[in-house]
């Protein structure tokens, strides 16, 4: 318990004396824009001041969250969201709206006329009154010339040394006394400052609910102009390579055999570069996961793989985002088998039950597969989070390794 005091007394006193800096001029203020603004509103000038003082709950909560850390209370998330439309009209209606913001007013007022008086009364207590105390010979030394006594910390008054003396005992075994409660009373302070002030259950999943979806948008977004690229890589870079090869082809037929080699060399290295173009395309976004689905894909996946693969794959059709996902998480998976593993085959099983997607890479390889080592999962297990999937990898050393992944879904 003395290690716990001592290392957060400070932290404590900078939370409850900067209560006081805060609550002090914030009840002036609040004072100000209440009387004015009542005294105004017939006249509909006190309207905004009114409307102001109701608003100055939102910089106090944000200031209120910023100082829980001093008294190392859980931060608060910041409980308002994100005005629809752009404006200073949207962004008023919205947290006026809004249970945070009059949460936050009334710890503003509560702060303002209740809890800095407290926090001020307690840092007396605790600190200056057991100091007034300790120091009452320095006190007696300084006041004896003039009067003979002196009246410690305005409760009472001693007039010789020896009375000094014992005060200054009684303030040091009074001070060790309440530094532990008042360690306590900050982290209960802060405690109601954050149950006042964090967001409700209702708006916690508001605000998971608005990431998901954004993080949602932002996956569709980075697909659709993975699609876009393919489809120019398709339609123009491809088609032109075509032509190029078939022209290349056909002036080699009329040429005379010095310019036919040549002509033979650039036609090789024009087909060579149409391939290497495919199969980037195919990288990109595969055509047969886009016609087909994700079993033919991934069948697709498993006779390109440089280890022989089984696949055991009962699917129906699922979203793109969905399909997406999964196919590219098991190429991964079967390009580090390829690369990493040792392996001699790979396994891949794929099922769909009781609304979840479920797929399940294997190998015999060596094992000892790390996804913080740079393999490429951390991505793709990102990109599963943001469809509410998850990706596992069990390996231990010796093998076998086994990536699984599952997605909750609707069959298409």
């Amino acid at each position: 318990m003395i290690r716990t005091v001592v290392r957060e007394l400070p932290r404590a006193v900078a939370y409850l004396l900067s209560g006081v800096l805060v609550g002090a001029p914030l009840l002036v203020v609040l004072l100000v824009l209440g009387i004015l603004g009542l005294a105004l509103a017939p006249a509909l000038v006190g309207l905004p001041l009114l409307a102001l003082a109701v608003l100055s709950g939102l910089p106090v909560g944000a200031l209120e969250r910023r100082r829980l850390a001093l008294a190392r209370t859980p931060p608060s998330p910041d409980p308002h969201a994100t005005p629809a439309e752009p404006g200073l009209a949207a962004w008023a209606r919205l947290r006026l709206t809004e249970r945070a913001t009059w949460r936050e007013l009334a710890y503003t007022v509560l702060l303002a006329f209740a809890l800095w008086p407290l926090d001020m009364t307690v840092l007396f207590v605790a600190l200056a009154v057991p100091g007034a105390m300790i120091g009452a010979p320095l006190q007696l030394a300084t006041t004896s010339s003039a009067s003979g006594d002196a009246r410690i910390a305005k409760l009472w008054l001693i007039d010789s040394y020896g009375q000094a003396l014992l005060c200054t005992v009684a303030g040091i075994v009074l001070l060790l006394v309440l530094l532990w409660p008042l360690v306590r009373y900050a982290r209960l302070r802060a405690a109601l400052a954050r149950l006042l002030l964090a967001p409700s259950e209702a708006e916690a999943e508001r605000r998971l609910g608005e990431v998901t979806r954004s993080r949602a948008r932002l996956v569709a977004a980075f697909e659709a102009e993975r699609r876009r690229i393919e489809r120019d890589l398709h339609d123009g870079a491809q088609q032109r390579l075509v032509s190029l090869s078939m022209a290349l082809g056909l002036a080699r037929l009329d040429a005379p055999p010095a310019l036919a080699d040549r002509l033979a060399a650039a036609h090789r290295e024009a087909d060579q570069v149409l391939g290497e173009l495919r199969e980037l395309i195919h990288g990109i976004h595969p055509q047969v996961l886009a016609d087909y689905g994700l079993p033919d894909a991934l069948a697709d996946a498993a006779d390109r793989s440089v280890v022989p693969v089984q696949l055991d794959v009962d699917l129906p059709r699922f979203a793109e985002s969905v399909e997406s996902a999964a196919y590219f998480a098991v190429r991964e998976a079967l390009a580090n088998i390829g690369r990493h593993s040792g392996a001699e085959r790979a396994w891949i099983a794929g099922r769909y039950t009781d609304g979840r997607l479920r797929v399940e890479v294997r190998d015999d390889g060596a094992g000892g597969a790390d996804p913080a080592r740079g393999t490429g999962l951390t991505g793709l297990a990102d990109r599963l989070a943001v469809l509410d999937g998850t990706l596992s990898v069990h390996s231990p050393a010796g093998g076998p390794t086994v990536l699984s992944l599952e997605i909750p879904c609707p069959q298409r």
